[in-house]
């Protein structure tokens, strides 16, 4: 089990979650932001800070956000477990499930 990143994400990015994880697994994309499934220890840090609640447990993840699951899995596939995100910055890449969504509304308050 891990944490997931949804929809809420997609063209915030606000980076608090980044900076509460103790383990640097929440990588960064082009519009969202990805938890490594294999580095993630599942200790929750992130999910209450962040301000749009994109962060979700694997298993209480919304019905209409299921497929966030396999996105932020399928992101690492051909990066396989770097070992730490700040040192590699913006990946330059997104999966295809959030590189084809229209751009989100950007009247979020933050």
């Amino acid at each position: 089990m891990t944490y997931v990143i949804a929809q809420p994400c997609v063209d915030v990015k606000d980076k608090a979650c980044v900076e509460e994880c103790p383990v640097d697994c929440i990588y960064e994309g082009e519009r969202s932001l990805y938890i490594h499934p294999d580095e993630c220890v599942d200790c929750g840090a992130c999910e209450p800070v962040c301000p749009v609640e994109a962060i979700y447990y694997e298993d209480d993840t919304p019905a209409q956000w299921a497929d966030y699951y396999r996105a932020n899995v399928e992101f690492f596939d051909d990066l396989g477990s770097p070992g730490g995100a700040v040192k590699l910055g913006n990946i330059g890449k997104d999966h295809p499930l959030i590189a084809d969504l229209p751009p989100q509304n950007q009247n979020t308050g933050l």
